[in-house]
């Protein structure tokens, strides 16, 4: 990954902590700076008056000082940890997930913690799901804080999305010196008139040579990384959910909303990000 501005989402939660360590933590591998992001999210019409129109709350003196307070201390906190990482804060008034969305085209990876206390984290299935979705760049969702020299996980197949995943997943094992364990699953099938693995239940021997030489392929890329491959004919969601539990990072490649067979945001790509025992990094492709 090159160098350029990892935007993290932070609201001072235990969750947006650890991502922004991990972004420090990245940031410090790759010369990038980083920028934590607030975003006020208030209702358009108050509670107490739900059946009256009102205009929008607006943060009051207090809680501004108490943000700005807060991103101050988070910065202050990056320059004692990881003095070499250049930092800044930034503030909306408006949606997190569209603001951070629209901001992706110009950041080199958005992290955010899996939970939160402000929209800007929020609960899963909202910002985090939005913004994996239609990012332009990678967004990585932090889960816990990972054992130092988890390996990183990537699932693949023949799709754009999986070889940008491939690709990101060896660069991330390369920076943080970790091995790089690639996983291609297929779907169990019925059997009728498929001559793929999911008819079988077994890997074909053509299947099996074609991941063979796209992991000899990586190897020769990255022939600093320790590289395992392992083929199964098994759910790709539940594959990887099952290797997470040792992962360092899971990484998975999405077309978004693109109607495409392969591992897309609201099957796999949804499900890891719900399930995984290991931080997720969501890879876009064409």
């Amino acid at each position: 990954m090159a160098a350029g501005k990892i935007i993290v989402g932070f609201d001072n939660s235990a969750d947006a902590k650890a991502a922004a360590r991990w972004a420090l933590d990245t940031a410090e591998l790759t010369g990038a700076a980083v920028e934590f992001f607030y975003a006020y999210q208030w209702p358009d019409w108050l509670p107490a008056t739900a059946t009256i129109g009102a205009p929008a709350v607006q943060p009051d003196g207090e809680i501004d000082r108490a943000v700005h307070g807060m991103l101050n201390e988070v910065r202050a906190s990056a320059r004692e940890t990881h003095p070499s990482v250049p930092t800044d804060a930034s503030i909306v008034n408006a949606s997190a997930a569209l603001t951070l969305i629209g901001r992706s085209a110009e950041a080199s990876l958005i992290v955010l913690g899996s939970r939160g206390h402000s929209g800007v984290v929020g609960l899963l299935g909202s910002v985090s799901v939005a913004v994996s979705e239609n990012a332009t760049c990678p967004v990585v969702v932090v889960r816990g804080v990972p054992g130092p020299g988890g390996p990183i996980l990537v699932g693949v197949d023949d799709s754009a999305p999986a070889q940008a995943a491939l690709r990101f997943a060896a660069e991330q094992a390369r920076l943080r010196k970790v091995a790089l364990r690639v996983i291609r699953a297929w779907l169990p099938g019925n059997g009728i008139g498929d001559p793929t693995p999911a008819a079988s239940l077994m890997v074909t021997a053509d299947e099996q040579h074609a991941f063979d030489t796209l992991i000899g392929s990586v190897r020769a890329d990255h022939p600093e990384v320790e590289i395992t491959g392992e083929t199964v004919v098994e759910h790709p969601a539940a594959a990887l959910v099952r290797a997470s539990a040792d992962a360092g990072l899971l990484v998975v490649g999405t077309r978004g909303r693109s109607p495409v067979r392969g591992m897309l945001l609201g099957s796999v790509s949804q499900h890891v990000l719900r399930h995984s025992a290991a931080s997720i990094a969501v890879v876009h492709g064409t």
